[in-house]
């Protein structure tokens, strides 16, 4: 990592003169703390010494990785060559910057860490700013979990502003993603959520619920199935349409067209055509 690359002549030079000090003149001990001061604050600012290194230099995803998004994401098989690189580096960006922790998993997997990102940067892919802070911290359980919030329900998902966490099952995310058609992404879900919230001042074009026969007619999901997958109730329409704009984008456009073009406007993207609008 660049910060621990920038730490190794502090730290090569606090051993010299702590070698020197025991060796040959214990004088030399003075000379040891400039370097481990330098060491120290190299330390403190690591987090933003290494943001600001790949942000200069953005990683690319593994192979393994590429070949999932290549394989099952259509989102990204729609984007040009150079767009679709955009969106590794900030699937990369967004893991560097962010915090996942599991919960029943000792060792959250590489797939599943990529699997929300990729959702978060699908949303946002259009923007600037793609990070959805404060949500910070992605939370994953092996399945179905009940959480301060909802003591009495096994969910998949869920946002809790107080703590910016993003949580989600396991299970139900990767099923979300791996199989769009048969299982409600719940990952595009959640990050809706915190878009709603990070975004506070967009203006969405408003609902009601004649939508859901609509949604239900672009996706298949009807209101019961998405929410027995959630295990919540109410699910919240907005999220639910966002969630099926990127997912069946074609179907959307066709069945909701003025509602298309408001969340093309809105995520600055048109997700049937693989563009960037305003890049």
């Amino acid at each position: 990592m660049p910060a621990r690359i920038l730490a190794a002549p502090f730290i090569i030079g606090a051993l010299l003169f702590l070698f020197l000090t025991w060796e040959v003149d214990g004088r030399y001990s003075w000379w040891i703390i400039p370097w481990v001061i330098a060491l120290a604050v190299v330390f403190t600012l690591s987090p933003q010494i290494n943001w600001w290194w790949y942000q200069r230099y953005p990683p690319d995803l593994n192979t393994g990785l590429r070949k999932m998004l290549e394989r099952f994401s259509p989102y990204y098989q729609r984007l040009s060559k150079e767009e679709q690189l955009r969106f590794r580096q900030r699937m990369a960006l967004y893991q560097e910057a962010n915090d996942f922790m599991g919960k029943g998993i000792e060792d959250v997997p590489a797939d599943l860490k990529a699997v929300a990102a990729a959702c978060a940067v699908q949303l946002t892919f259009g923007k600037e700013d793609f990070l959805l802070s404060p949500f910070e911290h992605i939370i994953f359980f092996p399945q179905p979990f009940p959480s301060p919030q909802y003591p009495e329900n096994y969910h998949a998902s869920e946002i809790y502003e107080e703590d910016g966490a993003v949580l989600f099952s396991a299970e139900q995310l990767m099923k979300g993603f791996l199989e769009p058609g048969a299982y409600y992404n719940i990952g595009l879900h959640e990050y809706a959520k915190a878009f709603e919230r990070v975004d506070a001042q967009q203006e969405f074009p408003p609902l009601g619920e004649g939508h859901w026969e609509e949604l239900e007619q672009i996706s298949g999901f009807s209101y019961p199935a998405i929410q027995q997958w959630i295990n919540l109730d109410p699910i919240p329409l907005r999220p639910v349409s966002i969630t099926l704009f990127f997912t069946f984008p074609d179907r959307f456009r066709e069945v909701c067209p003025k509602l298309y073009a408001a969340y093309a406007r809105i995520f600055n993207q048109s997700p049937a055509v693989g563009e960037v609008l305003n890049a």
